[in-house]
């Protein structure tokens, strides 16, 4: 998962949906959970649910973009902050791993804390869910991760065999176009120019998440 920085923002919102603009301009086109590139339909979600705190519903600090099945996944449920991890808090990319199969786990090297925090954001947001072979369901989070996986590694045997620079922006440009960072990030963990590259081709993306090796690290102020 992707962590973000968003910036602060002194404009007044009236709605909510007014801040899906500089959101955007902030962050790109993705979900900020699953990161599905959305060119439409994209979501302003609410950490807090405005439902239940509509102090918060035009707050810049309570907004975050997301797909549809994320955000309903997440629903009006009433929830303590600290007990979950977020991409604009914490190094979310640090707390999770991917695989080829489009599966998204907790990393194993977290304390007992930053664990449960990881996995309670995974449960809110239905990143368990697989939707396997069945033709009726509309949630293919799982199924696009595992599309991208096939896609990023594609992308490496190619550059492996033409390591241009030009194949190189190739390969960036297409990634920022379909989305899913983080499987990217991980085919390409031993490439440092690939992960510096990435880092900075997706809007928004926390550098400070990350050393002068491309290798993730904890967040100032963060859980993870």
């Amino acid at each position: 998962m992707r962590p973000v920085d968003k910036g602060k923002n002194e404009k007044k919102f009236s709605d909510y949906h007014q801040a899906l603009s500089d959101l955007i301009d902030r962050l790109g086109e993705y979900c900020s959970y699953c990161e599905m590139r959305l060119e439409a339909s994209l979501h302003v979600e609410h950490v807090q649910p405005k439902s239940l705190h509509p102090g918060l519903r035009c707050e810049w600090d309570n907004l975050l973009l997301s797909c549809v099945h994320c955000n309903s996944s997440k629903g009006h449920r009433d929830i303590k902050i600290e007990d979950y991890l977020w991409p604009d808090k914490d190094n979310t990319f640090l707390a999770f791993i991917y695989d080829e199969d489009g599966r998204l786990t907790v990393n194993p090297a977290l304390n007992n804390k930053q664990k449960e925090c990881a996995s309670n954001l995974l449960k809110l947001v239905g990143l368990k869910k697989r939707s396997g072979n069945d033709p009726k369901s509309h949630d293919k989070r799982w199924t696009y991760r595992k599309e991208a996986w096939e896609r990023a590694l594609d992308s490496l045997r190619r550059l492996s065999i033409n390591n241009t620079e030009e194949m190189r922006q190739e390969i960036v440009e297409h990634a920022y176009s379909k989305g899913y960072w983080s499987t990217w990030i991980t085919v390409f963990k031993d490439d440092k120019d690939m992960l510096k590259r990435l880092v900075e081709r997706f809007p928004g993306t926390c550098k400070e998440c990350f050393d002068n090796k491309g290798r993730p690290i904890l967040r100032k102020g963060g859980i993870v």
